[in-house]
């Protein structure tokens, strides 16, 4: 008798071994290995993610060796020193400064100010739009009129005004300008989701049941749309680069002597520039057509990783 009920026993502990190391097969794999598997199937967009994180560390560290003051002072005996003469991998300008040495820095600055530019305007724009199309009503009505108002705003004119009038600005004060103004696109896109989200099953039971409307919101509506949010940000990255690009271009960026990419691509307003210092334009180009193609390659990516997320959780 007590020989059976202790093989019953052991036939029980080998039974929750193998129902345990079941159920580890069958889990849904975490995020992380989504995205993995997302990225690994996507060679390219692997490969984009490789280069966009390598390329921003090393601008980022290599800016930290570079004396920017002593860069930018001119030197016509370097007057338009071609590439790979000595001291001068890429070249230099018309001051005789060294091209290699401003893409550096100002692939740098330009890099920050669009990822802090995407960080401010998104997350504002996100949560704008999730309170006016979940809440609906006068509330959304309200939140409206604040957004027809800054639209009709001639906002690129507005910026360069003020950039004029501030007599000591800096990358940051550039970044919060820019805020105020490019959040806009982001709102209409999320609250036009939310509105068709917040009349689903789901929020209904959510109300019933008692639930916060901050937990609502937060916490059920918007990892459902997490796929757009995805794409609409790394979207917004890849335009915001060009934003202080095009700022820079027209000479009302960065500072005067504060190199970006927008001040390198300037270089090619002279005719004789584009045809025969074509080194002093060139790169800071083909850099940001190589950035926003990257960027854009891992914005897919993470799309179809986050909708392969939300399949799972609803099956």
């Amino acid at each position: 008798m007590q020989k059976s009920v202790q093989t019953g026993a052991q036939l029980s502990k080998e039974d929750l071994i193998k129902l345990s190391e079941e159920a580890k097969n069958n889990a849904t794999p975490s995020t992380f290995k989504i995205l993995w598997k997302e990225f690994k199937a996507d060679k390219m967009a692997l490969f984009s993610l490789i280069f966009l994180v390598a390329f921003i560390l090393f601008v980022i560290i290599a800016s930290m060796f570079i004396n920017v003051s002593q860069m930018m002072q001119t030197n016509i005996m370097n007057y338009f020193a071609k590439p790979f003469t000595s001291d001068f991998l890429l070249g230099a300008d018309a001051g005789g400064r060294p091209i290699l040495e401003q893409l550096i820095v100002g692939s740098r600055n330009s890099i920050l100010i669009a990822l802090g530019l995407t960080v401010i305007s998104s997350a504002f724009g996100i949560c704008y739009g999730l309170i006016s199309g979940y809440f609906g009503k006068v509330a959304d009505l309200s939140m409206q009129r604040v957004y027809d108002f800054m639209m009709i705003i001639p906002s690129f004119m507005i910026i360069i005004e003020i950039v004029n009038i501030i007599p000591n600005y800096n990358a940051i004060t550039l970044t919060l300008l820019l805020s105020l103004f490019y959040w806009m696109g982001t709102q209409r896109l999320i609250r036009s989701q939310v509105l068709a989200e917040s009349q689903k099953d789901y929020v209904s039971a959510s109300k019933t049941s008692g639930s916060s409307n901050l937990s609502i919101i937060f916490k059920q509506i918007m990892p459902n749309i997490s796929s757009l949010i995805i794409v609409d940000t790394t979207i917004s990255f890849a335009e915001n680069i060009g934003v202080e690009t095009g700022l820079s271009y027209l000479g009302f960026g960065l500072p005067v002597g504060t190199p970006s990419l927008g001040t390198l691509i300037a270089n090619a307003n002279d005719a004789d520039n584009i045809t025969i210092y074509w080194w002093t334009w060139l790169p800071a180009t083909i850099e940001i057509i190589l950035l926003c193609l990257a960027i854009s390659y891992i914005g897919a990516a993470l799309r179809r990783a986050t909708n392969s997320t939300q399949r799972r959780s609803t099956d």
